[in-house]
């Protein structure tokens, strides 16, 4: 691990400090319960304990109510690195963040990389361990909605964030929204509009929309670096297709091929219709929340967090496939 900037690391490469519930019957088919949010998306998952194994039938139980709402939700884990990504495999193969190579080619250290690498620490700390709002990786602010790491040719299907230390404001609530409803949901025109179409996703921001290291400023679209996806996708479990717009920052950024300054318009209409409330769920965070979701068929969006009070997670996501063209 690369403690030797952020010595205070250590405090946060451990389960965190809470009282997790012995249950006698746990991590069974009859103890495992499925509770949807009663939102468009997302379900609680209950009677598993994820510090120990997990059986295939329960780890198949789960897989299919991920597939079926798209978000789960296990709360009051007290998890170490280990369990934490025994946890995460069951869903997938765990994949490094694209994120990190901009720092190793930039030849700079991160809080955000101080794990192994398949575990980021996700937090608004600086480097004196106390927190603030801008710090190297997404600070305090506002993650804006996106697919995570939609800028890379393969994305990782999914992805996972277990909370360690949550503000005591509730303020960094996580939402997400639901792509398949967004996709059915299409007006004619709008779908007529993305039907066959790829648009560009924009590799030269973070979630916070702040430029990576070592990246330059963009002055036109076609100096956006990134792939070129579909902007619907087909699922590779569900079969059922999604609208994919994956990320979208300050322009020039994100914009549809063939139309490289004659988009926006059309982007607003999109974005503003799949990121509707109607096909949202926020969950606040407690201590000991380990969520998982499917980057193909949902985005994300983090709210403010308060800059004076700490907030940590661990982050981990796993390997996708190529990107299906609906």
């Amino acid at each position: 691990m690369a403690m030797e900037t952020y010595e205070f690391a250590e405090v946060y490469t451990h389960a965190p400090e809470i009282e997790a519930p012995v249950a006698l019957d746990t991590n069974t088919l009859a103890s495992m319960e499925v509770v949807p949010t009663g939102k468009a998306i997302g379900a609680e998952i209950r009677g598993v304990d994820l510090s120990m194994p997990v059986p295939e039938d329960v780890a198949d139980a789960m897989r299919q109510a991920w597939t079926d709402h798209l978000v789960l939700l296990i709360r009051n884990q007290k998890l170490e690195p280990e369990n934490y990504m025994d946890a995460a495999r069951i869903f997938g193969e765990p994949q490094e963040g694209a994120n990190k190579k901009y720092y190793e080619k930039a030849k700079k250290k991160s809080l955000y990389h101080a794990m192994d690498h398949h575990i980021s620490i996700l937090c608004n700390l600086g480097e004196d361990g106390k927190p603030v709002e801008k710090n190297d990786g997404l600070g305090s602010l506002e993650v804006i909605w996106h697919s995570d790491n939609s800028y890379i040719e393969r994305p990782p299907a999914g992805s996972t964030l277990y909370s360690l230390v949550i503000p005591n404001d509730n303020s960094g609530q996580t939402s997400f929204n639901n792509q398949y409803m967004a996709y059915d949901d299409l007006p004619a025109d709008l779908l007529a509009a993305v039907e066959g179409k790829r648009s560009k996703q924009d590799a030269t921001r973070n979630s916070a929309n702040v430029l990576r290291p070592g990246v330059s400023e963009p002055n036109c679209p076609e100096e956006v670096p990134g792939p070129m996806h579909p902007m619907v996708r087909i699922h590779p479990e569900s079969g059922k297709k999604a609208l994919y717009l994956g990320r979208r920052r300050t322009w020039p950024s994100q914009y549809i091929e063939g139309m490289p300054n004659d988009s926006e318009e059309l982007l607003d209409k999109l974005w503003a219709h799949a990121t509707q409330p109607k096909y949202a769920w926020t969950h606040e965070w407690a201590a000991g929340d380990f969520l998982v979701w499917d980057n193909r068929c949902a985005m994300h969006r983090r709210e403010v967090v308060n800059p004076t009070l700490p907030r940590v997670m661990w982050r981990s996501q796993f390997a996708g496939d190529e990107v299906i063209p609906g």
